[in-house]
């Protein structure tokens, strides 16, 4: 019998591993999904795998054949989460043209920064948690280096001329700010979210247009004269 056999239910041997590979796959998504839903309700600390098998409606023999423990489970949601975070973190802290204006800056990478984390809050519960595991822990603060990097790329765009240890300092209060400000949306909905995303919007600007119109490329800059006006003589 040849490996392109049909079997009863019309697929073939070759067709057979396909199927079981995608159905474990969408186990593993919907054992992930309610994971996610889980820690956001209770925290790492007090979740369980029952608790996670009991969201996603599956026993907890059916977890075990993916996941041996919780931290594992956590462990596969953070890298997925941290994947597309690299991705949508280094679009919206792309170096900007200088003469863009503080406020379009600053207001497309909170935007960016903000929709990834309301679209996935279990990351903030995971990986600023009291025992984050420490394989997450040793990944995320690979990707704090990263974050605040990119913060000063950003911002030496912005600062042109600035020292370098000016514009690191300025980078990590930034990101202060962000996270303090992310805690507080994350714990609204609707129009007061909306109302936390623009104060912390302009808790960075203030902060940041002081240190941005210092700069020498400031300072220097040679003010335009004003146009001499056109008198207009009617008859």
């Amino acid at each position: 019998m040849s490996d392109t056999t049909k079997k009863g239910d019309g697929t073939t041997k070759e067709q057979q591993p396909r199927r079981r590979q995608a159905r474990g796959e969408r186990r593993i998504a919907q054992l992930l999904h309610a994971a996610a839903r889980v820690f956001c309700t209770t925290g790492y600390t007090a979740a369980s795998t029952n608790a996670i098998a009991r969201e996603a409606g599956v026993s907890p023999g059916t977890l075990y054949q993916f996941f041996p423990n919780k931290e594992a489970i956590a462990i596969e949601l953070g890298d997925r989460l941290m994947h597309e975070m690299r991705e949508a973190y280094g679009e919206a802290l792309a170096p900007v043209d200088p003469a863009t204006p503080l406020e379009e800056a600053i207001g497309s990478a909170v935007d960016r920064f903000m929709a990834f984390n309301t679209d996935h809050p279990v990351f903030f519960a995971l990986m600023h948690g009291p025992d984050i595991p420490g394989r997450m822990a040793e990944a995320h603060e690979q990707l704090h280096t990263t974050v605040v990097g990119r913060i000063e790329t950003l911002l030496a765009s912005l600062m042109p001329g600035a020292a370098p240890a000016d514009v690191t300092r300025t980078a990590h209060v930034c990101l202060g700010i962000y996270k303090a400000g992310l805690e507080l949306v994350l714990a609204h909905e609707g129009a007061e979210r909306a109302a936390y995303i623009r104060e912390t919007k302009d808790v960075l600007i203030r902060y940041l247009e002081p240190l941005v119109g210092d700069q020498p490329a400031a300072r220097d800059a040679v003010p335009r004269k004003p146009e001499p006006l056109q008198w207009i003589h009617t008859p």
